[in-house]
């Protein structure tokens, strides 16, 4: 058996088309504003952290790629937390951004979850925001984590069943592990899944996994899903990655391919549906402002 490929870069790619077209319409003059303007992401950047500045400037390259405006705030290593806020203040009254992040990691002595707190709840796009997870835990409409959300649309578009299916999740990180085990077991189109969240501090991940319809590997941890772990047919997400280096290297030991039934790809997988389903929660958070509702995209 070889496994079928979780081809996140191609929905990535549909996605970003169809925000285009909304992208579009809603830049149009008297949306937005009087004299029109795109919809806006903001991303907020402390200290020099190589892969995080990379990230960042994927970010946007995605939004001048559907049309969006993107502002951007790098601060220097010393940033203090009055100065880091201040700035969050700044974009939450700025109205050219409709929602921004927070790149984390934060240079230590900086705290990160009271800069989170510090952020609209209305403008987050990264979907984190603690009032936004509350929301996400009572099942109300609110933007929804990133990588959750675009693992959710994943499994969907390659016709990955989880209704009443089990999904083991590994690791149990706030990005990831986390929210995405409530959003998965919420009654939705999607999801209502059986979920069992476990960590590397399992001593036998393998007696949970084994059982699983559906494994997402979020632990951060090179190679941790083995495929003794993994049963025959069952779907991977590896969504978890580590740096050796300068190369990337998956939670999943690649001789998975030869066990499980899809697998997403080390690169091209959940990376691209992370920073896709950003520019989804950008979008949308630009039409709630103006009282506009409705998904903008069937991913």
């Amino acid at each position: 058996m070889t496994a079928k490929t979780l081809d996140g870069q191609a929905l990535a790619d549909r996605i970003k088309a169809e925000l285009a077209v909304r992208v579009e319409q809603l830049a149009r003059p008297g949306v937005l504003s009087e004299q029109g303007r795109p919809p806006g992401l903001g991303t907020v950047l402390v200290g020099d952290d190589g892969p995080s500045a990379r990230y960042v400037a994927g970010k946007h390259q995605d939004c001048a790629d559907v049309g969006m405006a993107s502002v951007h705030r790098g601060m220097p290593m010393g940033t203090t937390q009055d100065e880091l806020e201040a700035v969050i203040a700044e974009m939450n009254a700025d109205d050219r951004v409709d929602a921004f992040i927070l790149q984390y990691p934060v240079p230590a002595g900086l705290d990160f979850e009271a800069a989170m707190l510090a952020m609209s709840p209305a403008k987050d796009a990264d979907g984190l925001h603690p009032v936004n997870l509350g929301k996400l835990v009572m099942g109300e409409e609110a933007p929804l984590p990133c990588t959750p959300n675009g693992i959710l649309a994943l499994l969907a578009e390659h016709g990955v069943e989880l209704a009443g299916r089990h999904l083991v999740i590994v690791g149990r990180g706030l990005t990831i592990g986390r929210p995405l085990a409530l959003l998965a077991a919420l009654k939705r189109e999607g999801a209502n899944a059986a979920v069992t969240v476990v960590h590397t501090g399992v001593e036998d991940l393998g007696s949970f996994t084994r059982t699983a319809d559906v494994i997402v590997a979020a632990a951060g941890a090179p190679g941790v899903i083995t495929a003794d772990m993994v049963r025959p047919g069952s779907a991977v997400v590896a969504a978890g990655v580590t740096m050796a280096g300068r190369k990337v290297v998956s939670d999943v030991a690649d001789e998975v391919a030869e066990v499980a039934g899809w697998l997403s790809p080390r690169i091209g997988g959940v990376g691209p549906m992370t920073r896709a389903m950003l520019l989804v929660n950008t979008v949308e958070a630009a039409a709630r402002s103006v009282g506009i509702a409705g998904p903008t995209s069937d991913g």
